[in-house]
């Protein structure tokens, strides 16, 4: 019987572009526009990022689309608000109300200014990532637009879905 091994290493390959996107919009309004500036057609997926960590628990909006080249395109939202109910040991005139205190969770934690994430998922195909970048820099309220070196990502599992 003859015993096959699996390296680690040959899972651990990097397929996918990632763009970083500096943005006031909603996450719909953001898909709607890109939908318009690209020739994609972004929508909202039925399964969304559930991340959890010391501070809590939460799920990050995902908008998917795959084409007919097998590329699949997800918008994800890098930042959500936890809402944690606060200890209450207050006496007297505060002692009924009910305090909740936010805290924010990021999806990919080195990039806290990064409002958005475009996954690019790409098998064979080659695609160019400056010409994304410029329709999206179009976009009115999108203030920046640039590509992100995957291999320095520390918590790149989190964009495993």
């Amino acid at each position: 019987m003859t015993i096959h091994k699996l390296h680690i290493e040959d899972f651990d390959e990097i397929d996918y572009q990632l763009i970083a996107i500096h943005s006031t919009l909603e996450d719909y309004r953001l898909a709607y526009y890109i939908n318009q500036n690209l020739p994609i057609n972004l929508q909202k997926g039925n399964c969304n990022i559930q991340i959890s960590n010391k501070e809590g628990e939460t799920q990050f909006t995902r908008f998917v689309y795959e084409d007919s080249k097998d590329i699949a395109w997800n918008l994800v939202q890098n930042k959500n608000d936890v809402f944690a109910p606060s200890q209450n040991s207050n006496q007297g005139l505060f002692a009924e109300s009910n305090n909740k205190f936010s805290t924010k969770i990021y999806l990919i934690p080195e990039f806290k200014k990064v409002d958005f994430f475009l996954k690019i998922e790409n098998g064979e195909v080659k695609i160019d990532v400056s010409k994304i970048t410029n329709c999206i820099k179009k976009i009115d309220r999108v203030s920046t637009v640039y590509a992100v070196e995957v291999e320095k990502i520390k918590s790149k599992n989190n964009l495993i879905f």
